[in-house]
């Protein structure tokens, strides 16, 4: 049996083209999660989307709707041959209806902490997974969190760690913000970023396998 060139597609066990995954995202975060349950994609592509909310849209549509959009923007770009599965995830956090931005200036982290303290709120963690062949997949995963009531030192030693840039809420769990959680019911993994139980039935209902011809972990 002749070994597959280098750089053709992976064969599985099966005798199956491996599809090549590519994620969707810049994301450092949700690459060293995929990481930490073995799956490494075999390219990363960053999705150039409008990321703003439409008018009167819930939160959850919303998170479903832009994982889906960023697939698609990504996949647009990507040849037909070899197989890839492009897999895309967004994350929304809503007190309420009310979607809180993705922060980007301290200001903007201020407000949301300040909507946020003492109060729980609802983290939308959804995944989109297409394939070359056109089929598509969607989960999305929602957790409940609560932070204590801040004080003002509190809320100022959170905006100084600066590692609310760009998170959707004007916060990382992973990060400072850990310290005020009160409560979490869901999953961890969702609200940092990317929910890892279920990126792997996803992955494996699309057919993807891990290089090693092993269902991923």
């Amino acid at each position: 049996m002749t070994s597959p060139r280098a750089g053709s597609p992976i064969a599985s066990n099966k005798g199956r083209a491996r599809p090549r995954l590519v994620l969707a995202s810049a994301s450092e975060r949700r690459r060293d999660l995929l990481a930490q349950i073995g799956i490494v994609p075999d390219r990363i592509c960053a999705a150039e989307i409008d990321e703003r909310p439409h008018k009167g849209e819930r939160p959850r549509a919303c998170a479903l709707r832009l994982a889906e959009e960023k697939a698609r923007a990504v996949a647009a770009r990507l040849p037909l041959d070899p197989p890839w599965l492009v897999l895309a995830g967004d994350t929304i956090v809503a007190v309420g209806r009310r979607i809180l931005p993705k922060a980007e200036t301290r200001a903007e982290a201020g407000m949301c902490l300040s909507l946020l303290s003492g109060r729980s709120h609802h983290v939308h963690s959804a995944l989109a997974c297409l394939s070359h062949d056109g089929r598509l997949a969607l989960r999305c995963v929602d957790s409940r969190v609560r932070f204590k009531v801040l004080d003002r030192a509190e809320r100022e030693a959170l905006l100084a760690a600066g590692d609310w840039a760009g998170k959707a809420g004007g916060y990382a769990l992973q990060g400072r913000a850990a310290g005020v959680v009160t409560h979490l019911s869901g999953s961890y993994s969702a609200v940092v970023g990317l929910p890892l139980a279920e990126a792997t039935a996803l992955l494996a209902g699309m057919g993807w396998r891990a290089p090693d011809g092993e269902a991923a972990p």
